[in-house]
């Protein structure tokens, strides 16, 4: 919808790929679904949820056995965003390199968005 011809919309690392297929095989779900909604300090926050059904809106980014859907509402925030998942001794989490971030919480679960530049959608 807001994407760039023959350009994905958000890019998949291999660890995150390798994740996000593991989360399809369990229950037999069809991807998993990004979203951004209001909250947190920042006031966004970024959502995931199984998809067991895809909807004929979202944009569809597949990579390596992996499938990410872009809810519609979602996707003029996340192109060109780096989907990444790390691991550390403590924790294990999906980590969202994205541009179009103008701040971010301490927490690392809430963010703001750059303000649309004038003349483009949204603005």
């Amino acid at each position: 919808m807001f994407g760039i011809p023959g350009k994905a919309a958000v890019s998949i690392t291999p660890a995150a790929a390798k994740q996000i297929a593991r989360l399809m095989a369990r229950d037999g779900n069809q991807g998993l679904r990004i979203g951004v909604k209001k909250g947190g300090c920042a006031g966004m926050e970024y959502t995931m949820d199984y998809v067991r059904e895809v909807n004929p809106l979202d944009e569809v980014v597949e990579q390596e056995g992996a499938r990410v859907l872009i809810a519609p509402m979602a996707q003029m925030f996340l192109i060109g965003t780096e989907i990444d998942y790390e691991t550390s001794l403590l924790e294990s989490k999906f980590v969202f390199r994205n541009p179009n971030v103008a701040e971010a919480c301490g927490c690392g679960e809430s963010i703001r968005f750059n303000e649309p530049a004038a003349g483009s959608p949204g603005a």
